[in-house]
């Protein structure tokens, strides 16, 4: 049934274009899962779980259950499932999607683009920056698809890993702007080695580790 209200869900918004898709809402937090660090303006996450995979294709890739795992970068932490159809999560992560609160994801004003060049090199977002929303399932305002936004994808060894200098500018959903740059997408923020097995590779996928920096005051000045 579940399944079902889902499939149901994204149909009508294809027909529906102009009403609001909200992202499905995560499974509870487990608190030992993730952790949070900061240090002076830098928030580092590590360990932050994005779906549950729940079987493999006929191509030997993962699939999992469209779960998302709601962040608020004003906060610096998990949200609730209670609140995923609010205004109280900035990114929404599941798999390699992440998701903007606005559009086609949810009641807020969040945006964002993806920026060439060094996390420490962006000091100011430029004023003529075109922020994307989402048009799920259509598209999204950060790119999907290896070398297209924020990773690669190496089939021959079934890896994935963050493009360097590939920056998430991101406003939030209260329309204050933040700064994210993705370290690793595995467990323990550490990327298997080539010659693992696929099943360790499997296994170990879909935790997020990152660091960003968001600006309380509302400027675009890091």
């Amino acid at each position: 049934m579940k399944q079902f209200i889902l499939s149901l869900i994204a149909v009508t918004t294809l027909l529906t274009a102009c009403k609001k898709d909200n992202v499905p809402a995560p499974t509870p937090a487990d608190p030992a899962a993730y952790n949070v660090s900061v240090s002076g303006s830098t928030v580092n996450v590590r360990n932050l779980p994005a779906d549950t995979i729940i079987g493999i294709s006929g191509q030997g890739q993962p699939f999992g259950a469209g779960i998302y795992s709601f962040f608020n970068l004003r906060t610096n932490s998990w949200v609730s499932n209670a609140d995923s159809n609010s205004t109280n999560w900035d990114l929404a992560f599941s798999g390699t999607t992440i998701r903007v609160n606005n559009a086609t994801g949810g009641p807020g004003t969040g945006g964002a683009f993806v920026w060439v060049g060094a996390f420490e090199s962006l000091t100011s977002i430029p004023v003529d920056s075109v922020f994307r929303v989402d048009n799920h399932p259509v598209s999204y305002a950060i790119t999907k698809g290896s070398g297209k936004g924020w990773y690669n994808y190496d089939g021959a060894n079934n890896l994935l890993t963050p493009i360097p200098g590939r920056v998430l500018v991101i406003r939030t959903a209260n329309g204050k702007y933040a700064k994210l740059e993705v370290l690793n997408y595995y467990k323990g923020g550490v990327t298997p080695g080539a010659n693992a097995t696929d099943q360790v590779k499997i296994n170990e996928q879909r935790y997020y580790t990152f660091r960003y920096t968001y600006q309380p005051n509302g400027t675009m000045n890091f």
